[in-house]
């Protein structure tokens, strides 16, 4: 994002000895779209989303001209329809191999160039309006397979190799001790009406802090996995599913089905208003609006996988709150671990204090 907004989550960890007591959050600041865009015609709109929204572009994009649609009552085309599926699961890959290795870890020559190259060899799958050949999407598929095997991801389960620089997550886990007790809920597409319908009605007063009758869910790769079996919550834990999915992407990828409807939806919410979800990288993208006769923006909100994520009674602050941290700076690099495995679509600050000074 850009335009001057608070781009960074600050997360305070205050502390009893080695135990976490409490955890605070301060939250970004998001553009308020509404304001941004009211009376402008819809189609003026699309364009200008990257420049919002650096990260997961495709998927604003995508949200958004399906909201739009929906509010229209048009339905797009089979063939607009899955090469805008190729194109969410092609950012999602992207994002994931980003954010495993872009500002966690020190990369050499050769794993910055092979970043690179999956980012790369992903534009090559089109954009919105024109899906590319089948041979440029092979061409690009292997490239992609390529970079990963560069990257220490390999093999058909796409394995880690131990010299991978993010397999130390696992050696972090030692470093705390979560004593969550609370059953983990997982945000999924049977809370997309719910979702909608309280973003177009209350605008910010929900979308910046998120509640279901107060649940706050978990989104993104791991609740993605989780969801579908037991798992633990660790950095190492949420490091391989983030490797699982990454498998699962390039195999979608090459075999190129359309049959996944979880992964973009929409939503119409009345008359000329309508409303869209896209599972990105991060978790589940919900974008709103409502337009007037002449399709010129009336309202438009936006609610970002983070905001549950980061919620300060959310998923986050549950892992959190009440663990033991390890001797020395061990504790504190495996808080910042898990932290980052939550992988927020801004950047973060991590601060300790003890709660004796609160």
């Amino acid at each position: 994002m850009s335009l001057g907004f608070r781009n960074e989550i600050d997360v305070t960890v205050w502390l009893a000895g080695a135990t976490i007591a409490d955890v605070a959050i301060t939250p970004r600041s998001r553009p308020p779209l509404t304001r941004l865009f009211a009376g402008k015609p819809s189609e003026s709109i699309l364009p200008v989303l990257p420049r919002l929204f650096s990260l997961c572009s495709v998927a604003h994009q995508v949200a958004f001209v399906s909201a739009v649609e929906a509010a229209q009552q048009r339905q797009a085309t089979r063939e607009t329809a899955r090469q805008r599926l190729t194109l969410v699961m092609a950012e999602r890959l992207t994002e994931l191999v980003r954010g495993m290795f872009v500002g966690m870890h020190t990369l050499d020559a050769t794993s910055a160039a092979a970043v690179r190259e999956v980012m790369q060899a992903a534009t090559l799958l089109g954009n919105l309006d024109e899906a590319p050949s089948p041979e440029v999407r092979r061409d690009a598929v292997a490239r992609i397979n390529a970079a990963l095997a560069t990257l220490g991801i390999f093999g058909g389960d796409r394995a880690i190799a131990p010299a991978n620089p993010c397999a130390d997550s696992a050696a972090q886990d030692g470093g705390l001790r979560s004593q969550q007790m609370v059953e983990p809920s997982f945000l999924t597409a049977a809370d997309d009406l719910d979702i909608v319908t309280r973003l177009l009605a209350d605008g910010v007063a929900f979308s910046d802090a998120p509640d279901l009758q107060g649940r706050i869910p978990e989104t993104g790769v791991w609740a993605r996995s989780a969801s579908r079996e037991a798992a633990e919550t660790s950095p190492a834990a949420r490091l391989n599913a983030r490797v699982a999915e990454i498998a699962q992407l390039c195999d979608w990828l090459e075999r190129g089905d359309d049959d996944r409807n979880d992964v973009i939806a929409s939503y119409q919410l009345g008359d000329r208003k309508g409303a869209a979800a896209v599972e990105c990288a991060r978790g589940r993208l919900y974008h709103a609006v409502a337009l007037d006769d002449a399709d010129r923006i009336v309202a438009f909100e936006f609610l970002a996988p983070t905001e549950w994520n980061f919620h300060a009674r959310g998923p986050l602050v549950r892992s959190l709150k009440g663990a033991v941290l390890g001797d020395g700076p061990q504790g504190q690099d495996a808080v910042r671990a898990l932290v980052g495995s939550f992988d927020p679509c801004v950047g973060f600050s991590l601060d300790f204090r003890e709660a004796s000074h609160a």
